[in-house]
């Protein structure tokens, strides 16, 4: 019976690991959450498991961010908590994302059980580098998107570079789109509100290139990934939590689901709103500051909400998951203009949470 500490457990992702360990091993768990975040509202959505979940709160600016957890006993250390904003100024991505997990390792070098270190990351610590990305490390700095990636790079590093002989891996995170391959979704992230603007034509222009690779995965998916490989992986591995190029949409097919699925709508049909154009980058930049002048602050605000990770969409990449596909047992992708479709439909039908919030 294995006790593992999950941080940021009141998070998005960090509840679902939390579930899968629970719902799929006999392990104990600790869940550490950020202080003054949702530990109410987790335990009532674990309320089943009660008797094997402890709480803890801190907060990773802390000199002493865990010192309400006992460290003899954990064997098993998923590190969940950071800020994943795009926006993320760049002092709070670095005091939070890396210099806490220096102290993170500073606390689990006194876990005299530690058998796995798991660090969550992104795909996107690659930064703006195109071509094929492999499950490896990155010694040198890229170009950068916006000071979320710039942070989860470094964190990286300094895992690497200062873990030690601690017992690491690294999970670099695809986009997750939805909870599961049924679509639907139970907390909106960028990928939706973009999807939001598009849906309410606020979005007439749309940086990247048809062909740009975007790699979606679900948090079901995800979750059970880190699971498993945080028990039976390998040591000091890095894991593309992703799906392959070859099993992923591109930005041109994503918008040509995405209409087809909102043209199912009458209200949509109604407002007669076109499928988006693409444009350069440099194009985009200049909409994007002279939009206010021009246009008023709401289609200004929906395209600076894109601004921070533009680039992206015109870096063309291949992620390799070799090593995610040898080693995970159940390893399945699903089809992703079906998940992509599913998705959209769920976010129509609820309009984009309002109806969600509406009935709550």
């Amino acid at each position: 019976m294995s006790k593992v500490l999950v941080t940021g457990a009141g998070g998005y992702l960090g509840r679902r690991i939390a579930r899968s360990f629970l719902e799929t091993t006999d392990a104990n768990l600790v869940l550490w959450m950020r202080r003054g975040g949702r530990e109410d509202e987790v335990r009532e959505e674990l309320a089943a498991h009660a008797g094997r979940c402890e709480f803890a709160q801190g907060d990773l600016t802390d000199e002493e961010p865990f010192a309400g957890v006992d460290p003899q006993a954990i064997e098993i250390v998923v590190h969940a908590a950071a800020v994943t904003r795009f926006n993320v100024e760049r002092d709070l991505a670095q005091e939070v994302n890396v210099e806490g997990l220096r102290r993170l390792l500073d606390w689990s070098r006194r876990c005299p059980q530690l058998e796995r270190l798991t660090l969550l990351s992104t795909v996107y610590s690659n930064g703006l580098n195109t071509g094929t990305l492999r499950e490896e490390p990155l010694a040198t700095p890229p170009e950068f998107a916006n000071h979320y990636e710039r942070s989860k790079w470094h964190a990286e590093r300094v895992l690497i570079h200062e873990g030690g002989g601690l017992p690491w891996q690294i999970h670099r995170i695809a986009t997750v789109i939805a909870d599961d391959v049924g679509g639907r979704v139970e907390q909106l992230n960028a990928f939706h509100k973009t999807l939001e603007l598009l849906y309410y034509g606020l979005l007439s222009v749309v940086p990247g290139e048809e062909g740009t690779p975007l790699y979606f995965i679900t948090a079901r998916f995800a979750a059970d990934a880190v699971r498993e490989l945080s028990l039976l992986g390998r040591e000091r591995r890095i894991y593309h939590v992703s799906h392959s190029r070859d099993e992923s949409a591109t930005l041109g097919r994503l918008l040509d689901v995405a209409f087809e699925c909102f043209h199912r709508d009458p209200t949509f049909r109604k407002r007669r709103i076109l499928r988006p154009l693409l444009c350069d980058q440099t194009s985009f930049d200049s909409l994007s500051s002279a939009a206010d002048s021009f246009s008023g602050p709401v289609v200004g605000q929906s395209l600076q909400s894109i601004a921070p990770f533009a680039p992206q969409l015109f870096s063309e990449k291949t992620v390799a998951n070799d090593s995610l596909a040898h080693d995970l047992r159940s390893y399945s992708a699903p089809d992703p203009s079906g998940l992509i479709e599913r998705t959209c439909t769920h976010l129509v039908e609820a309009r984009f949470g309002r109806r969600e919030a509406a009935r709550a």
